[in-house]
């Protein structure tokens, strides 16, 4: 049953170059007239299907905001991959042509004005971010990024990220983090105070989320210890986030944290779907803390 009070919801990690999770997004709709998506990151790989998806959801939703994930902005250039993509830009430019896309679209990216939702439970003022990562969240057992890097080699837990993922024309995707996350807390700074915020960023800003994963030499492709502060510095009602693939709320410092992710066929076959795919951020649901979640990379 459709509701009649507008809603922001959230979702991410919509993965579409898979049929199944496909024929899920075609399905997605709004609970009610007038609510906001926000769509945190890993729609796909291939522009043509990103443009898909957002074109579809901006025609069903009032308003959509977009963060980018790392699929996005990963360049596949092999048709035998399975995920070519025609567009073979690399990096910043990528990422550009992404936020281009989105404003012919109408919909919102971590480049244009913060947006306000000034429906029920509002007003909250949306930031959505786009952070990366540096590698500071170590493996255990070692204290350096080398040692770090090399122990997720010895036990083959590589995120693909460091063979499509190209930071041009930064150096390394550790100093476009640096970069991005300077630039973010400037904006995030100008405006706190004035709302409550509700941050969006495709990778967690904390790193207690990623406790739970199985394998720990995964977390240091997830964030970076910079951001480790955000919810308590820039008045914070809440932060969306996907990534992990391990949908849940948790709590920190008495902010919310809220995992909202699809994830592989693989995932949610065996967990199954939620029935809140696109889950409402604002206002808060009634539900407990530290929802069951997914346990894995």
């Amino acid at each position: 049953m459709r509701g009649t009070e507008s809603v922001l919801r959230a979702v991410s990690d919509l993965h579409v170059s898979y049929a199944d999770n496909r024929a899920i997004v075609e399905k997605l709709e709004p609970g009610s007239p007038g609510d906001w998506l926000i769509v945190a990151g890993d729609v796909g790989e291939r522009f043509e299907d990103i443009e898909w998806v957002l074109g579809l959801l901006r025609d069903r939703f009032e308003q959509v905001v977009w963060a980018p994930g790392n699929h996005e902005l990963w360049t596949v250039e092999k048709k035998d991959e399975g995920k070519g993509d025609p567009l073979a830009l690399r990096g910043v430019a990528r990422y550009e042509a992404l936020v281009e896309m989105c404003r012919r679209l109408g919909v919102l990216t971590p480049e244009d004005p913060y947006p306000v939702w000034t429906g029920a439970g509002g007003p909250v003022r949306i930031a959505p971010l786009f952070t990366l990562y540096d590698y500071s969240w170590l493996a255990p057992g070692t204290s350096t990024v080398e040692e770090s890097l090399a122990f997720a080699h010895e036990t083959g837990v590589v995120c693909t990220d460091e063979f499509y993922l190209h930071p041009d024309p930064y150096a390394s995707r550790a100093e476009w983090c640096a970069a991005r996350v300077a630039e973010s807390e400037r904006r995030l700074a100008e405006v706190a105070g004035d709302l409550p915020l509700v941050l969006v960023n495709h990778w967690p800003l904390v790193r207690e989320p990623t406790r739970i994963m199985t394998y720990q030499e995964f977390a240091q492709w997830c964030g970076t210890e910079r951001t480790a502060d955000w919810h308590t510095r820039f008045g914070v009602e809440a932060v969306v986030y996907g990534h992990l693939h391990i949908p849940r709320r948790t709590v920190y410092d008495g902010v919310r944290f809220e995992e909202v992710s699809l994830g592989y066929p693989r995932e949610w076959r065996r967990f199954g779907l939620r029935e809140d795919l696109a889950r409402q951020i604002v206002p808060a649901r009634d539900v407990p803390d530290e929802v069951a979640g997914r346990v894995g990379a």
